[in-house]
């Protein structure tokens, strides 16, 4: 309210000495703008004594000593035009500095007030802080999710817009954990509270947003710097003027046109739209210091487990045991192992839904740790985990040689005690972390450095994939210390991890990158920018952004004080008129505000832009690859079991094989050409974007051909001995292929859209 009178009466002042000039009353309109400049003269004053209270002395010294002066040399109409500079300069920067917290303020005002708890089978209206563990709550449609939890039963989809960048609603099934500060847009569900309002997800988040602040980015700490030179250049060349030319006006005017220094009023307006335009995609920055060292960074450090990894386990396969069927495999597992809350029971009962597998009901469990789970299914005595027995079949070490050799962990699946087939996990590459690695490496990252406590085989084979620069493996948390510290020796660091045992490396970086949607309270409060959403891409979104907030900051102050200089060499010369000089400064305030407030807009950095009618397209083949992936196996399985079973078994295998790769994957691949391909070209301006992988399509091609011929050539009874080496051969190869053609698609096209994808159910 105070710079909203300020303004008011400055501009009052202006205004009614002029209108007394212009009636004739030339006394009284000189007294009208020496009162204006006289009251303008106390607030400057009150910033000069708050600063040197800080410790500081700041350029608004300038902004006195030029009152002072226009009233001493009787340029009252300048000191009128000063007040008004100050009043205008103060009101934008204060409205700078608002508009650019808007979407950091907005974070902790929405945050949930109340929430609905279960009380005799009625919910009831109670505060947040009254939530405890284990309550039962109701989240009506429309309402804030209050705090984190389990879907109790039934199906929530949330908006998850506001917490994590993601655009479109996230289907959640029952037992699935959702987080706070979400919005239920779809039906009702009930919640099982796992944490109180003080210590969910989006408590945290408020926690984080309101230690966000832009004073004490490097930048706009390099203006108490520049006036430690610009004050006394300012003097000196205001006192040369006046002791050469004799000319006191001349002298107000070098203090006129110095007031105020841009860098004052574009850094902190800059740096906070930064802050600003993080927030949007899901980046909490712990301070503008953290937000410029990001925009300089040029090593990246980052964990494995969680980070380029998702994490969690995921079923690669299920291998069913000689005569048996995958997906009865698949299903007996994971209809024992849904009353389990062990995190690789989570991924088979997952898997199992994805397939589209209707699961039993089991009786009599019971879970024994470092062995697994036991009980009835459907009637069968059914074990989950570790191999039965101390025997070793011919089929059982060859799944066990290829765990091996693909680094995947195996659960076992036995009926009776005997095993009918073996379901392998592995922590699955991010399907985004190939692009954005490659992205950090446009936006000026030079090393990528794998630091990890995994074992060097597993850490290895990641990066195979990725393409980092170094990989070190088998690390305790004191050694990855010792690494993050000799990296920020050489460059700027930026150190990304999501677990405990990262905590203390991610405070030894220049700058500590928390995975924030599923990683450790330790490392996001360790962390100086944390990643709300569970997508590594957003990091690149974050450095974009830095490294545009700096280039706008420095180029804004740079800019006006180049301005300002000239301006003050002219002034000095005799050139400029105080009252000129006051109007064209404040022009040049104005400019160098407007300019730094660019930050807030929009930008595309190094993400390739993806309009609606191409995203659309790429929802609906991921949808589709997420449906054809689990059948790809059983080409793989009956590959395996040729030469083990009967001839006409083969045959009928391969006939079931043959019947999917020409009825839905083959129709999946030929859209895809006819589609999405001229699509991607148009929208990557290459004509060779899609070469390779048009080139693996008709590799697909002449191999289901190849099979179909295969068949067409079997006798009744199966195919002869002499076909069986290249049958086998032909299956790994549309195997081989497929797997890696999906993996390319998901990795190089699937993996520019922003949002998660809709659930293709």
């Amino acid at each position: 309210m105070r710079r909203y009178l300020f303004v008011a009466g400055s501009l009052a002042a202006l205004a009614a000495g002029g209108l007394l000039h212009l009636l004739g009353a030339g006394n009284g309109g000189d007294a009208v703008w020496a009162a204006g400049a006289a009251a303008a003269v106390v607030p400057a004053a009150w910033w000069v004594v708050s600063a040197l209270r800080a410790g500081r002395l700041g350029v608004d010294l300038i902004a006195v000593l030029a009152l002072v002066g226009a009233l001493a040399v009787r340029e009252f109409l300048a000191g009128a035009v000063i007040g008004v500079m100050l009043a205008g300069g103060r009101f934008l920067e204060d409205y700078a500095l608002r508009r650019a917290r808007r979407d950091l303020t907005a974070l902790y005002e929405r945050a949930p007030r109340t929430a609905r708890r279960y009380e005799d089978g009625t919910a009831h209206v109670i505060d947040v802080e009254a939530i405890r563990r284990g309550d039962r709550l109701l989240v009506p449609a429309g309402e804030m999710v209050p705090t984190d939890g389990v879907v109790e039963r039934g199906t929530a989809l949330l908006d998850e817009s506001a917490l994590t960048g993601e655009s479109l609603p996230v289907r959640h099934e029952a037992g699935d954990g959702v987080r706070s500060g979400v919005v239920n847009a779809g039906h009702a569900f009930d919640l099982i509270a796992t944490a109180t309002a003080g210590e969910s997800t989006y408590a945290g988040v408020v926690r984080l947003a309101e230690r966000t602040e832009a004073g004490t980015a490097p930048v706009v700490r390099l203006a108490d710097r520049y006036a430690a030179w610009f004050l006394p250049a300012t003097l000196g060349l205001a006192g040369g003027a006046w002791l050469f030319s004799g000319e006191a006006v001349r002298a107000v005017a070098v203090l006129v046109v110095a007031t105020p220094c841009p860098l004052l009023l574009a850094a902190p307006a800059a740096i906070a739209a930064g802050l600003s335009r993080t927030s949007r995609h899901g980046v909490v920055v712990k301070g503008g210091g953290a937000l410029e060292t990001l925009g300089k960074a040029r090593t990246l450090v980052m964990d494995k487990t969680g980070t380029l990894t998702a994490g969690r386990p995921q079923v690669v396969d299920v291998v069913a045991a000689p005569g048996e069927d995958t997906k009865q495999v698949l299903r007996l597992a994971a209809g024992l192992d849904q009353v389990s809350s062990h995190v690789l029971a989570t991924a088979l009962v997952r898997a199992a839904h994805e397939r589209d597998l209707v699961l039993p009901r089991p009786e009599d469990v019971r879970e024994e740790p470092g062995t697994g789970t036991a009980g009835l299914v459907e009637g069968k005595r059914v074990g989950v985990g570790k191999a039965p027995g101390p025997r070793t079949s011919p089929w059982e070490a060859a799944q066990r040689a290829r765990a091996a050799l693909d680094g995947a962990m195996t659960v076992w699946v036995s009926v009776d005690d005997e095993p009918i087939g073996v379901i392998l996990l592995r922590d699955a590459v991010r399907a985004d972390a190939a692009r954005t690695l490659r992205r950090l490496r446009t936006a000026g990252i030079g090393r990528v450095v794998m630091l990890t406590g995994d074992r060097a085989e597993v850490a290895e084979s990641v990066a195979a994939v990725l393409g980092v620069d170094a990989v070190l493996a088998e690390q305790t948390p004191a050694g990855k210390v010792a690494e993050v510290r000799r990296e920020s020796r050489a460059a700027t660091t930026v150190m990304v991890g999501d677990g405990v045992n990262d905590a203390p490396a991610l405070a030894a970086a220049d700058v500590g990158v928390a995975m924030g949607a599923y990683g450790s309270a330790a490392s996001a409060q360790a962390a100086d920018v944390v990643l709300t959403g569970d997508r590594l891409d957003r990091l690149a979104d974050a450095m974009d952004i830095a490294r545009r907030t700096r280039r706008i900051a420095v180029q804004s102050a740079v800019t006006g004080m180049a301005l300002s200089i000239a301006a003050m060499g002219v002034a000095a010369a005799g050139g400029l008129a105080p009252v000129a000089g006051a109007v064209l400064q404040e022009v040049i305030d104005v400019a160098v505000i407007l300019n730094a407030l660019r930050a807030l807009r929009p930008t595309r950095g190094t993400r390739l832009h993806v309009d609606a009618p191409v995203e659309a397209m790429l929802r609906r083949f991921e949808a589709e690859h997420a449906r054809l992936r689990p059948p790809l196996e059983k080409i793989r399985e009956v590959a395996g079991q040729i030469g083990y079973e009967a001839p006409y078994e083969e045959l009928r295998s391969i006939r079931q094989v043959h019947d999917f790769l020409t009825e839905d994957l083959l129709p999946h691949e030929h859209a895809e050409e006819a589609r999405l391909y001229p699509a991607m070209t148009r929208l990557l301006r290459d004509p060779e974007a899609t070469a390779t992988m048009s080139r693996a399509h008709a590799e697909i091609d002449r191999l289901v051909r190849r099979l179909g011929r295969h068949i067409e050539l079997a006798s009744p009874s199966g195919v002869t001995p002499d076909r069986l080496d290249d049958l086998r051969a032909c299956l790994y190869g549309l195997h081989a292929v497929l797997t890696l053609h999906f993996a390319q698609e998901e990795e190089a096209y699937f993996s520019l859209v922003r949002s998660t994808p809709p659930d293709p159910g």
